[in-house]
């Protein structure tokens, strides 16, 4: 099977960026994860698909929007009432998910290849994250494994905290260069490492 290409390569370029004389503080990567899909329960059946991500990742999803979990290479968030981001480093989760949920209980669409998963991590990642997005980025207010649904300009993000200060970001893979690179611009008066 051939191997799937980053829509950041040409703009990708590992080494410290910016005003980094006194130090790095934000980290930029891709994480490339084998499996991200979008769940989605009708409605009365989001207890149901809760358990069934359970029973498939191990993950104890909290209910509700914006809750979430990551643990183990495995991720989930709900980003709106009855909607999960379900996200594996292995490739093949939807049809881990394929017999579990049926026609009645909801939706399952994978997005393993439409959606590019950028990360960011360092002491100043909330500070850089802070100028996308009109969001509270503080620990209380975005706890860790939480997530968020929203937009820069066009271009839509789904935003999970991964760590005290990490945030994994999942863009459409059309708009992935375009985002990369003003994140990069952004992390530029800070300091920022590309691994």
């Amino acid at each position: 099977m051939p191997e799937r290409q980053s829509p950041l390569e040409p703009e990708y370029h590992p080494g410290s960026h910016g005003n980094f004389e006194h130090g790095v503080d934000v980290i930029l990567s891709e994480t490339r994860p084998g499996s991200i899909l979008q769940l989605a329960a009708w409605p009365g059946e989001e207890k149901r698909l809760i358990e069934i991500v359970r029973k498939v990742t191990g993950l104890a999803l909290p209910d509700g929007a914006g809750g979430g979990v990551s643990s183990g290479g495995r991720a989930a968030f709900g980003f709106a009432p009855g909607k999960f981001t379900v996200v594996d480093e292995a490739e093949g989760l939807a049809q881990a998910f394929a017999g579990s949920i049926t026609p009645v209980i909801g939706t399952l669409t994978d997005l393993s290849h439409g959606r590019t998963a950028i990360r960011i991590a360092g002491p100043k990642a909330e500070w850089v994250m802070a100028k996308f997005f009109a969001i509270d980025f503080a620990l209380p207010a975005f706890p860790l494994g939480a997530g968020r649904s929203t937009n820069h300009h066009d271009i839509f993000a789904q935003i999970q905290r991964s760590g005290a200060d990490q945030f994994d970001i999942y863009v459409f893979r059309s708009f992935a260069r375009s985002f990369w690179k003003a994140l990069c611009h952004a992390s530029e008066e800070v300091g920022y490492e590309v691994q």
